[in-house]
């Protein structure tokens, strides 16, 4: 089994930052890639990034590029979500999933995080 649990959400000034963490823990050896995934009120959860065990990154949303990184420490089974120059749109709960490969869609990952509350508000 594995646990995700995210960490770091909180409220933010527009054009503020935050740093979003996720901690995997268990049969970490199973996943491959790790996703971040948002869902905002009244929307579908969507697919933000991806980072691939090997520190490949593939962006899902045009809104957060120039603006979200993503990086991981496989040494300290850490992936970390640097948000910047955010916007009161990118108001949701984050979550990250685990699965074997980096993809879009939710019902790729089989592990999930609890989720964290990112709030930008003035």
């Amino acid at each position: 089994q594995v646990q995700l649990v995210e960490s770091g959400g909180g409220l933010v000034q527009p054009g503020g930052s935050l740093r979003l963490s996720c901690a995997a823990s268990g049969s970490i050896f199973s996943i491959n890639a790790i996703g971040w995934f948002r869902q905002a009120p009244g929307k579908e959860r969507e697919g933000v990034s991806c980072i691939s065990r090997s520190g490949g990154v593939t962006i899902y949303q045009n809104s957060v590029k120039g603006r979200f990184a993503i990086s991981r420490d496989n040494a300290k089974n850490m992936v970390y979500r640097e948000m910047n120059f955010l916007k009161i749109e990118d108001t949701a709960v984050y979550y990250c999933a685990g699965g074997h490969y980096c993809s879009e869609s939710a019902n790729n990952y089989i592990h999930w995080g609890q989720g964290t509350q990112v709030t930008v508000s003035s």
